[in-house]
């Protein structure tokens, strides 16, 4: 019996092997030709009038066994076009294929036209995070779309770790703010449109011009070294397939301020482009607008938007891509609530601005025009101009109770302009079989304008009105500030592959190459004083100009019944200024390689010379430095490491360190005073360097094309660390810039997970939580400013400005993707915990923004191929922003208001 099982099972194994050698075996890689080559996951890979078939892997790999013979297969993808290859297969033999597969000519979810596929859908992105040697995050138009995002600033705070701060126009990256990060366009950097700010405000970016935006919050050696939080580059919109042309307009409100007093600057501009100089002259009244405002009956917002590209074949292989946009868009905002000024105890009000309401009118102007020419498939070049006016125009009332003194009225007309116009030249070239070139250069220009900012201040009279206050010179006053920023930045890199494999392929890379920039700012500013000479003159808050007009104006004191023109600089028009000058010469050295299928890292070295050179002709009577002091001349000297293992198709585990660095800027080493209406702040020329040094460790998994779910902790440890703090000043809120202690460092995890639910439902979520600490040293602050400043911390020690410990962001959303009528309806929130929005000093307790859950609707609605109608309702919890001072006896309120809640409805239509 044993015998016969035995002679049985050889004859069944042998057949098994004689008929297995009689098949052969079919095996290859599916990618997207149009997105570099990129593999593509789940494709239907299907053996034509058979049963037999298979998927392709998170890899694009496929593998199918079949009996000798010829045979048809069907690759098969949503939205791309169906490729069918013929294949004769002999027993025992393995056939090996690589197949480009590209879009159908139908416009799908994720697919514009035949050839050509969008790189800004969420799956597209995905799988570029899956395959990138070092850690990166992206967010693309498709999902600022479907999150009803409407500019750069408000989508990147939707990755795990970024917040945006009240008040402020940057983002804090896992803690670190403005100054310690950095932002590209097209991998060329941006210059900053705020005296304030390294960063250009992000919300000038609409969703028009942007097909995504990279964040990468580790460093690599072949980016900028001046980062420690996160490098932001956005990419611009390029056109695509067969052309297109759209119209969009909209409309919409702000429930607080669709009120019928509604306050607007009479120099206000419908679509806010401001030429407002300074007068010439303090021998006559020359201003060309009112110091008191004008009301407007419920305002309305509203925003039109047109944009459109076209392809044209050039030659054999050439194709030139043009896009072009031009966008318009206004907002009015009303917020009312109140502030005060602390001291050191719960008693102690040194201003209690009790009634606060802000009138705020904003504009958007972008035009952007791109050329892509694909000379043939070894060369690109690419051109792209941008155009960006942002204003704001604020009518902003203060009903304030000094310390010791009668209540007073302050308001403050502010006006500001923010223009830039940035061109680019960029080019990728195939040199030869393994060496390649990639370049850009790019010139900017930056306009920042603060024209004629008006501020008033009136006491309550005996009357119960009011009465021009004339205890000081500049009680009522007018200021106008310009700066002027030109930018020179360019890169290359020359990229040589390295160890062919058995398939022919390349298992590393060597990158070598050089960034440069430079950026030269003028900055002037001027206040001109309306010295009121006599006590108990009436005003009316609503109509000042009934005094201060050119009939009341003199210029020899004490005669007539009036006012005289003073300007920080007494009876000059010379204005105050600082120019700057930042030269950065950078070279780097980035080694990539994959010793085997699972295994990449990349090492990288690079040096960094940095000149930055500072002159300033100021009032402040002691500037803390000379000009050769506050000098930056350095060489930094940066290495990093990235490590990537694959633990299985679709799970990677990542590992990165670093160094980088952060330089003060202009603003903060410039001795010149900016004045608020409840803060000063100036520069300190001694302020120095920071060097960062960086640790991340991330596992992520991608189950399908659009799904994710990873973790990671990461560490970051900053020496010298740069803070802006209270200082001892007879003012009585007085700040400035400081390396406030020998260290600082934060670390945290992260937790990201976007998933697919079925009938339609999709869902996400990322948390981070930190722990930051930051020394404080009085001391050191003494040395290093050679006495000329002080500070008293509360403590040696406290939390990094900014950081706040959680941090929440959440989406459901429901898509139709059939049918005449289809829509998108989401609902996008938000929370943060407490975080410092300033550091405490002399008693006086850290002012700590609370934390609050936001609340946003979304619907987008397609009708039939052309139509497309959206609705939006922003912070529809309306939560109370709501800022305390942390005294030691109690905490107290010192900041509140209520956004409101933001309506808008759009209809766009294609034509073609």
């Amino acid at each position: 019996m044993k015998v016969k099982t035995l002679i049985f099972l050889t004859l069944l194994f042998s057949g098994s092997i004689t008929f297995a050698q009689q098949k052969g075996i079919v095996s290859g890689v599916v990618v997207d030709a149009s997105l570099n080559n990129e593999t593509m996951p789940a494709v239907s890979v299907a053996v034509q009038g058979t049963k037999l078939g298979a998927n392709t892997d998170i890899d694009g790999k496929f593998k199918l066994e079949l009996n000798p013979g010829t045979h048809i297969l069907v690759f098969s993808y949503v939205g791309y076009q169906t490729l069918r290859d013929t294949v004769t297969v002999k027993a025992g033999n393995n056939i090996n294929l690589n197949v480009a597969m590209a879009s159908d000519a139908q416009m799908l979810d994720d697919v514009v036209i035949v050839g050509e596929v969008r790189k800004d859908t969420e799956s597209a992105l995905l799988r570029k995070q899956m395959n990138s040697a070092v850690i990166t995050q992206s967010i693309g138009s498709q999902e600022m779309s479907r999150k009803g995002i409407s500019n750069a600033a408000v989508a990147i705070t939707k990755v795990t770790g970024i917040a945006k701060q009240e008040g402020t126009t940057g983002v804090f990256v896992r803690g670190l703010g403005d100054r310690y990060n950095n932002t590209l366009l097209n991998g060329l950097p941006l210059p900053s449109n705020e005296p304030t700010s390294k960063n250009i405000s992000l919300d000038l970016f609409g969703t028009d011009v942007i097909q995504s935006i990279g964040i990468s919050k580790t460093y690599t050696a072949e980016d900028y070294g001046d980062v420690g939080g996160a490098t932001v580059n956005i990419l611009s919109k390029e056109h695509v397939g067969n052309p297109t042309l759209s119209v969009e307009i909209g409309g919409g409100l702000n429930t607080n301020a669709f009120r019928s007093d509604f306050k607007r600057a009479d120099n206000w501009k419908r679509f806010g482009f401001y030429n407002i100089k300074p007068p010439t002259t303090l021998q006559q009244y020359t201003f060309g607008s009112k110091w008191s405002p004008n009301t407007v009956d419920k305002p309305f917002n509203y925003d039109f938007s047109i944009q459109g590209g076209k392809s044209f074949q050039i030659g054999q292989e050439g194709r030139l891509n043009v896009f072009a946009t031009v966008s318009h868009k206004n907002n009015y905002q009303f917020r009312e609530g109140s502030e005060k000024v602390m001291g050191s105890r719960v008693d102690i009000v040194n201003a209690d601005y009790f009634n606060i309401e802000k009138n705020v009118y904003e504009t958007n102007t972008t035009g952007m025009f791109n050329l892509d020419y694909r000379v043939n498939s070894k060369n690109r070049l690419r051109w792209n101009s941008i155009f960006i006016n942002g204003s704001s125009s604020a009518v902003n009332d203060y009903d304030v109770a000094p310390l010791d003194e009668p209540i007073q009225f302050t308001r403050q007309t502010l006006t500001q302009q923010n223009q830039l116009f940035l061109n680019q030249l960029l080019g990728e070239h195939q040199l030869k079989e393994r060496l390649s070139l990639d370049w850009g250069a790019s010139y900017g220009i930056v306009n920042a304008d603060m024209p004629d900012r008006i501020t008033s201040t009136l006491s309550t009279s005996n009357s119960g009105g009011f009465e021009f206050n004339n205890s000081q010179v500049n009680n009522q006053n007018r200021y106008f500030q310009y700066i002027n920023e030109k930018e020179v930045a360019g890169r290359f890199a020359f990229n040589y592959k390295l160890f062919e494999n058995e398939a022919g392929e390349y298992d590393g890379k060597l990158s070598v190459g050089y960034t440069g920039r430079y950026k030269k700012r003028d900055f002037e500013a001027t206040q001109i004083n309306a010295r009121i000479q006599q006590s108990g003159i009436a005003a009316d808050p609503n109509n000042l100009d009934a005094f201060l007009n050119a009939d009341n104006f003199t210029t020899a004191t004490g005669t007539g019944p009036t006012f005289r023109f003073e300007t920080a600089r007494v009876l000059s028009l010379v204005p105050q200024t600082y120019d700057a000058n930042l030269n950065i010469h950078g070279g780097f050295a980035l080694f990539e390689h994959s010793p085997n299928k699972k295994l990449t890292y990349t090492l990288g070295l690079r040096a960094d010379k940095v000149l930055q050179k500072m002159t300033w002709d100021v009032n402040i009577l002691q500037p803390i430095v000379d000009f050769d002091q506050a000098d930056i001349d350095k060489i930094f000297i940066l290495p990093e490491a990235t490590l990537k293992y694959a633990l299985s198709e679709n799970q990677n585990l990542r590992v990165a360190a670093s160094k980088s660095y952060t330089l003060p800027q202009f603003l903060e080493k410039a001795p010149f005073q900016y004045e608020d209406v409840t803060s000063l702040t100036f520069g300190n020329g001694a302020l120095k360097p920071a060097d960062n040094y960086n640790l991340d460790i991330k596992w992520e998994q991608f189950p399908s094309s659009d799904e994710l779910f990873s973790a990671g902790i990461f560490g970051k440890y900053i020496k010298d660390p740069i803070s802006q703090t209270l200082i001892t000043s007879a003012a009585s809120n007085l700040f400035s810039f400081l390396n406030a202690g020998d260290y600082a460092y934060v670390f945290g995890a992260e937790v990201e997970m976007r998933k697919n639910i079925a009938g339609g439902f999709s869902g996400g979520m990322n948390v981070t939580y930190m722990y930051s600490r930051q020394e404080l040293d009085p001391e050191k602050v003494a040395e290093e400013t050679d006495y000329t400043m002080s500070v008293n911390f509360n403590g040696d020690h406290d939390r990094l400005q900014g950081a706040s410990p959680l941090l929440v962001n959440a989406d459901l959303t429901y898509k139709l993707n059939t049918g005449k009528i289809r829509p998108t309806v989401a609902v996008v929130g938000n929370y943060f915990y407490d975080r410092i929005f300033s550091l405490g000093a002399f008693g006086r307790g850290n002012i700590v923004e609370k934390g609050y859950p936001t609340l946003n609707f979304i619907s987008n609605t397609a009708i039939n191929e052309r139509w497309e109608v959206g609705l939006k309702i922003n912070n529809l919890l309306n939560n109370e922003v709501r800022m305390e001072q942390e005294n030691t006896d109690q905490s107290v309120e010192v900041y509140n208001y209520r956004r409101g809640l933001d309506f808008s409805l759009g209809i766009k239509y294609k034509i073609f």
